[in-house]
């Protein structure tokens, strides 16, 4: 079986999972494509307020890319540009949703998986969580676009030892260079993430998509950046419903009720 990408609802939070059990979680050509349909369907849903990305169960968030289809998929340098545009538009998928998302990581997350957590805002690990990226093991070469990721994260330093030494990192490791946001204790991991997902779902949508979009912004290279787009989507915390609700809530001293206009 080559895996399923599919998608579970709690009030505003949405979470995608990644099933290969038999695989460890290991992300198949036809995973990558369900993974971007998946993305669409969040992203043109109103109520999702965020996205948590798992793998399924508690062995793994995602083990790598599924080795088994190497022959085929990555057998060539003709095959491999295939790949990398069906999993490049997987990656796009995620990073381009404009609600935070949050990658909860059991287990294993190697490879393409480490890559996977990269295209998320934020990262939080059980204290079982292992990472590596062993494409010096593997003899791949690697896009550019992905070595940047992984430097813009934990810099240029740490991202030449994950990457020169191949080796995998434990998760307090992980927290040490700024891989991940926090760890928790196994038996904790869901629960704390639950939380912090409705956290973030409570909070103003358009301050949160304001703010990713700066970060994004400020990412790129000084010429690619889009400024204008930055200071429209600020306008439009102050213009919106939303802030109005957020400063009668503070006068008030009472939640406020957020509705992303």
């Amino acid at each position: 079986m080559p895996g399923k990408v599919y998608v579970e609802r709690r009030d505003a939070v949405a979470t995608l999972v990644l099933d290969h059990r038999e695989r460890r979680n290991a992300i198949s050509v036809s995973m990558w494509r369900e993974l971007g349909l998946a993305c669409a369907s969040l992203r043109d849903d109103p109520e999702v307020r965020c996205v948590v990305l798992r793998g399924a169960g508690e062995e793994a968030f995602v083990s790598g890319a599924d080795i088994s289809e190497f022959g085929e998929a990555r057998g060539s340098a003709e095959a491999e540009r295939s790949y990398d545009e069906i999993s490049g538009r997987g990656f796009g998928a995620v990073m381009n949703l404009e609600v935070p998302v949050i990658a909860l990581i059991h287990g294993y997350c190697i490879g393409g998986g480490a890559a996977l957590a990269l295209a998320c805002d934020l990262r939080y690990a059980a204290d079982d969580a292992s990472f590596a990226i062993p494409a010096a093991r593997l003899g791949l070469g690697y896009a550019a676009a992905g070595i940047k990721g992984l430097i813009d994260v934990v810099g240029p330093a740490d991202a030449k030892e994950i990457f020169f030494t191949a080796r995998r990192y434990a998760a307090d490791e992980a927290l040490a260079m700024g891989l991940v946001n926090r760890v928790f204790p196994k038996l904790e991991l869901d629960a704390a993430v639950s939380e912090i997902a409705d956290r973030i779902a409570g909070n103003a949508p358009l301050t949160l998509r304001a703010v990713k979009r700066a970060v994004r912004d400020l990412s790129l290279e000084p010429q690619q950046r889009r400024p204008a787009d930055v200071h429209a989507a600020v306008a439009a915390c102050f213009e919106s419903e939303d802030y109005r609700e957020g400063v009668r809530a503070f006068l008030e001293k009472r939640t406020p009720r957020f509705r992303g206009r």
